[in-house]
């Protein structure tokens, strides 16, 4: 008896790990996705980050960003009233249930937007800013190019997918996008935000993106769900200075979109940081201006910016390579040198060495000028 227990044990063992190693193992699989610093723009990770797809309502990415801008430019204000149209009301989906007539700040309708995913809010501050639907989608579009995004064409405003044939973006186009709303702070007022109200507490928003107040750093952004799409998450996140957007499209449930995000975003924090040039000033010595009106000029470095490495990388070293002598005239942004930037033996970075003003050259005339100025 004791033999056959311990063979049944054994038995039950040795059938529920390999369940158990499955469920750990388990590869989450979606159409689309990317990982991408929004610091730099350097890709991370990607699976078929260029394919077209619907987006659904991650679409309204690019909705917030034509609001913001035009918040920011002054087109638009916080504070103005909108009064709903019927086009605006007719829309389906996720909604605020806006009546014909009612009036709605600025403020209210983005807050639906950006929250709750509100396709009569997105739709109404989208006739509010171009004059009629089709004209903010035409703006959509144009803004996009101004990008240089190539893979994204919009139908309308919202992402709702069930009578259009031409509304596609891609995981790559879209991480581009989300970088440029993430540059307007206002954004995070509403993106961050779980639980809020219309109507004097009437109308509730609970925020569609579930990673609010679940994961550490979590700055926004969108989610998007139809059939044809199937379930999508644009999500930003920000640690230590490094900023991150993965975005999620065509997974089967929304849990998976949720728990794809988290990996990618987990996998960027845990092996990457940015880490800023510094650029020693004393060691910019002046450059010699052969035959110009101005014997030199002290050269200055461009918009330094960041880089992204891996965190194990070690610290950054600097070579300075700065040309003695430049012959005039000069152009503010001639080249007077370069700083090679190397980490652990590696070029990393070529930062580029400018004149910061124009030197002529001297010529008769001037010299003629100078003498008679002097006497």
């Amino acid at each position: 008896m004791k033999r056959i227990i311990i063979f049944v044990m054994s038995l039950l063992i040795f059938i529920s790990m390999p369940v158990k190693i499955m469920a750990e193992d388990k590869e989450i699989k979606v159409k689309s996705s990317i990982l991408m610093c929004m610091n730099t723009g350097d890709v991370i990770s990607e699976e078929n980050a260029y394919e077209h797809m619907s987006p659904a309502s991650v679409t309204k990415i690019v909705s917030m960003l034509i609001i913001l801008e035009s918040i920011e430019s002054g087109k638009i204000g916080l504070d103005d009233m909108v009064a709903a149209s019927e086009n605006a009301v007719s829309k389906g989906g996720s909604q605020i249930w806006l009546e014909v007539g009612e009036q709605m700040s600025v403020n209210d309708l983005l807050k639906a937007v950006i929250i709750a995913s509100a396709n009569d809010a997105c739709t109404l501050l989208g006739e509010y800013i171009a004059g009629s639907d089709s004209a903010f989608v035409d703006m959509m579009n144009s803004r996009v190019k101004e990008l240089g995004l190539k893979d994204s064409h919009f139908e309308n405003c919202t992402g709702l997918d069930d009578e259009i044939t031409n509304h596609y973006s891609c995981a790559y186009d879209l991480a581009v996008i989300a970088s440029e709303v993430m540059k307007h702070e206002i954004v995070t007022q509403y993106s961050t935000v779980w639980l809020d109200s219309l109507r004097n507490g009437e109308t509730e928003l609970n925020n569609t993106n579930k990673l609010v107040n679940k994961y550490n750093g979590i700055t926004g952004l969108k989610t998007g769900t139809t059939s044809k799409a199937g379930f999508c998450l644009c999500a930003t996140a920000s640690r230590d200075g490094l900023n991150l957007v993965s975005v999620v499209l065509g997974a089967d449930t929304s849990d998976d979109r949720f728990q794809k995000s988290v990996n990618l975003l987990d996998y960027g924090f845990a092996n990457y940081k940015v880490q800023k040039f510094e650029i020693d000033e004393s060691k910019l010595t002046n450059v010699k201006v052969k035959n110009g009106v101005v014997k030199e000029i002290k050269p200055t470095a461009g918009d330094c910016g960041e880089i992204m490495l891996p965190k194990a990388s070690s610290e950054f070293e600097y070579e300075y390579k700065i040309s003695s002598e430049v012959k005039a005239p000069l152009k503010a942004g001639d080249g007077l040198g370069t700083i090679v930037v190397s980490s652990g033996g590696k070029e990393i970075s070529t930062i580029k060495l400018a004149a910061d003003k124009n030197i002529d050259k001297i010529t008769f005339k001037y010299i003629f000028k100078h003498l008679l100025k002097n006497i």
